[in-house]
């Protein structure tokens, strides 16, 4: 057996010992014995995209809902550059990823060689750990250090208190295909029994115990963990919960859908400010929000991991891996007084809906209301997440995602497709014009690959939308050029390219029917942006304006 052959077999064995299922490959030359052994191991369902960045974003949402290691291959050259994005964003979201780049040996390295660049630490400190694996060699105790080296791989990306990518960068020398010798110099088989090395799971942290008060809030934001949990003790302490939609918090009797409105009047802030904020998570949607976290008193994050935690607004006054949210004496009249303005704020904002026809905070409340139990929804990060936030009522049952580590908007499409195969019921998706055309490859599926049952909403219209909520559009001039960008593109010829099934609406009742169906399609909505940008500053005004009137 030539050594590409058996480095490349042991290393996908290890994997799965440890718990791998998913391999996303693009494909390539230098990569051939990776590709190979995926393909010739039953227990991987290997996914198999033309494109390294829609690879490497399907692997990401593959990851991210599956909460395990995806292995994602590539050949060497700018075919590994092309994975940088999706790295920087399961490095801020901890989505752990085993990064697998063929390079060539060093014998190649800084000679001209095609398809040779540095790939030493190419992706810099938005990995875990980085790995030089070395060119394989056919001399006893390889596959000692191959399993071993697999095993740390795996386990360090799934962190547990910080998981994220891990990059092993692994130089091939020809032949890279199998010679027809299944010889080696030592077994290759390892510790038939398990993984190589075994992982112990550290006692849970002790817990920060808080005074008892009926004047708590809960913060919950992107990547929080043990919701369920903190959310009960918020409920058994009177305490709001003001969580994002892909916070996983937005249920039950005290979540505040309406707190960015509540929020952005000074004066109710200035009254509603709490003796303790409990933070799960990164909250970053909501600007009210925080600047109101600025001046809490004592503002507590829970962070699994104290070498990093999210604090953008620097308000942190504690920082804890758990705390403890003891059951408090009092009446309900704190939890009673943000009751009653979300209430009347959201009734406000339903009235405008309702008559706003098909708008963009509307589609966005309606999908969330609509989808049954049991589904997941992936948003875009730019402005459907925030018309979520904005506009999506309380409810149960809806798993919520989004690229909210680095909020960009490329890969979207492949991201959510990977989520939809890992989700197990139906998956639907809201994206933005822009955000789905910076991803069309994503729509590219060969006849043998695993499909999503994905439904892509696609509010179209007609470019940046979220420019225009902000001082950009002042700016009447140069604005439609460098931060409107129109492009025109007719949405149905692009699915019909990929011969993805595709319908319009222009009504909100035709939605529910426009849903149905299932595995991979689209539904356009077309908007306009400065009508959008109108209505999200009369949603503003009725929401304050009824706040007020019950304070």
């Amino acid at each position: 057996m030539n050594p590409a052959t058996a480095l490349a077999t042991v290393l996908v064995d290890e994997f799965v010992r440890c718990g791998l299922t998913d391999v996303v490959l693009a494909p390539g030359s230098r990569s051939t014995p990776l590709a190979l052994a995926a393909h010739a191991d039953s227990r991987i369902r290997l996914h198999v995209r033309i494109d390294e960045r829609s690879a490497s974003f399907l692997a990401l949402g593959l990851a991210r809902r599956a909460e395990r290691p995806v292995a994602l291959i590539c050949t060497s050259g700018t075919a590994a550059a092309n994975f940088h994005p999706a790295v920087i964003e399961a490095h801020e979201s901890g989505v752990p990823l085993l990064l697998l780049t063929a390079d060539r040996p060093p014998e190649l390295r800084d000679t001209g060689a095609s398809q040779t660049v540095d790939q030493i630490k190419l992706y810099g400190t938005a990995v875990r750990w980085f790995s030089e694996v070395g060119v394989p060699e056919d001399r006893p105790g390889q596959v000692a250090y191959w399993r071993s080296l697999a095993c740390r791989a795996y386990q360090r990306s799934l962190g547990p208190s910080d998981p994220g990518p891990v990059h092993l960068n692994l130089a091939f020398r020809e032949p890279l295909i199998p010679d027809g010798d299944t010889s080696w110099c030592e077994s290759l088989e390892g510790d038939a029994n398990g993984p190589w090395v075994r992982a112990r799971v550290a006692p849970p942290a002790v817990a920060l115990h808080l005074p008892p008060t009926r004047r708590g809030v809960l913060v919950v934001g992107d990547g929080a963990s043990n919701v369920r949990r903190y959310v009960a003790a918020a409920g058994m302490a009177g305490w709001p919960v003001l969580s994002e939609p892909n916070g996983g918090a937005r249920y039950g009797d005290h979540a505040m859908a309406a707190y960015h409105f509540l929020l952005g009047i000074p004066e109710f802030a200035d009254r509603h400010r709490p003796e303790v904020v409990v933070t799960l998570g990164r909250p970053s949607l909501s600007r009210p929000l925080l600047n109101w976290l600025k001046h809490a008193d004592e503002h507590i994050v829970v962070a699994p991991d104290l070498t990093h935690w999210p604090d953008p607004t620097r308000s942190a006054t504690q920082v804890a891996q758990a705390v403890e949210i003891p059951v408090a004496a009092g009446t309900d009249t704190w939890l009673h007084s943000w009751r009653r303005a979300d209430t009347a704020a959201r009734i406000a904002i339903d009235e405008v809906l309702d008559g706003s026809g098909l708008s963009e905070p509307r589609l966005a409340r309606d999908l969330a209301d609509m989808l049954p139990n049991g589904s997941l929804l992936f948003s875009g990060s730019s402005m459907p997440i925030r018309d979520l936030d904005q506009a999506m009522r309380p409810r149960r049952g809806l798993r919520i995602l989004a690229n909210r580590g680095a909020a960009g908007i490329d890969g979207v499409v492949s991201t959510a497709m990977g989520a939809a195969l890992a989700h197990n019921g139906p998956a639907y998706a809201l994206l933005g014009d822009l955000t789905f055309l910076h991803d069309q490859n994503g729509l590219i599926l060969g006849p043998r690959e695993p499909r999503p049952d994905l439904c892509l909403v696609v509010v179209n219209n007609d470019g940046g939308g979220i420019f225009s909520l902000l001082p950009q559009a002042a700016l009447r001039d140069p604005f439609e050029r460098v931060f409107g960008t129109a492009h025109g593109v007719d949405l149905a010829h692009v699915a019909a390219a990929t011969g993805t099934p595709y319908s319009f609406v222009s009504e909100p009742d035709q939605l529910p029917k426009a849903l149905r169906g299932e595995g991979l399609r689209i539904v356009e909505a077309r908007t306009d942006r400065e009508p959008n940008a109108v209505l999200h500053a009369v949603m503003r005004d009725a929401a304050h304006t009824a706040i007020r009137e019950v304070m």
